[in-house]
């Protein structure tokens, strides 16, 4: 293995740790999602027969908030398990060196993607988002709900630079030379 892929190699284990760290996250949110879904499906029932137990307005509007955070999150963690849609029909009867240039290709129009959602995303969350309140939480600024749009491009920047090194790195050494 060339001493260029053998010194970069040794950065592959802080993209684990974060890939470890966005899983926890994601992990903590859809639980956090599944609360809040139970306290407001609980309470508008209960609510009915139970004069004093009352649906707390912000529970729908932080549940959508959540599940918008799990979904580009989890988005962005499937970039480095390679487990986003794909088509792999023809992968069986491509030449090697050919997929592996389309899976470079396919990495740099992701990467693309990502810049869009970070440049365009934080646009929307300073300017849209700022500008608004949560209906059900008046003190509470809606770039909370814009946020996860620049933070999943962040992330997927982070995945598709291994990815892309991981597709390059193919050329030159290869599965055997990896052990």
């Amino acid at each position: 293995m060339p001493a260029i892929f053998r010194t970069l190699d040794k950065a592959l284990p802080a993209y684990r740790m974060v890939y470890q760290f966005i899983l926890f996250l994601c992990k903590l949110l859809l639980i956090a999602v599944i609360c809040l879904t139970v306290i407001s499906v609980v309470t508008r029932y209960a609510g009915q027969h139970i004069s004093w137990v009352r649906n707390p307005p912000w529970s729908e509007e932080l549940t959508l908030t959540g599940m918008a955070y799990v979904a580009v999150f989890s988005a962005a963690l499937a970039i480095s398990k390679k487990t986003h849609i794909r088509m792999t029909a023809f992968d069986a009867m491509l030449p090697k060196a050919l997929l592996r240039c389309l899976d470079i290709l396919a990495d740099l129009a992701i990467l693309f993607l990502a810049y869009i959602m970070i440049f365009w995303g934080w646009r929307a969350a300073i300017q849209i988002g700022a500008s608004g309140f949560y209906t059900s939480l008046p003190n509470l600024s809606r770039f909370w709900m814009y946020l996860p749009i620049p933070l999943a491009g962040i992330a997927m920047v982070v995945f598709e630079i291994e990815s892309l090194y991981l597709n390059i790195r193919g050329f030159f050494v290869k599965e055997e030379d990896t052990h």
